[in-house]
């Protein structure tokens, strides 16, 4: 799960290593993390959504943060992961 902003919205600090490789819908993911750990801190997926800076909600401390609003790949999904609430689904 991730959140995404605006780019200029988002200020990036400390060290990070990225990695791209290209997504199955041919665009170019381009993959920020920690160094460190090699926790993922933030990427960027050309295309569909240049402009956005996406982050993991797990980089957030507050468990509560945000819920999903739609659901994506859901076919790839493990079969024990269930997607409940209020959310859009596409394939």
């Amino acid at each position: 799960m991730q959140a995404r902003w605006p780019a200029e919205q988002v200020k990036i600090e400390g060290r990070s290593r990225s990695w791209s490789q290209l997504a199955d819908s041919g665009n170019r993911a381009t993959f920020h993390f920690c160094p460190d750990c090699g926790s993922d801190v933030h990427y960027v997926i050309e295309g569909k959504f240049d402009g956005l800076v996406a982050i993991p909600l797990g980089a957030f401390d507050d468990p509560y943060f945000a819920r999903p609003q739609f659901s994506v790949w859901e076919k790839r999904k493990h079969d024990w992961v269930e997607v409940v609430g209020d959310v859009d689904h596409s394939s």
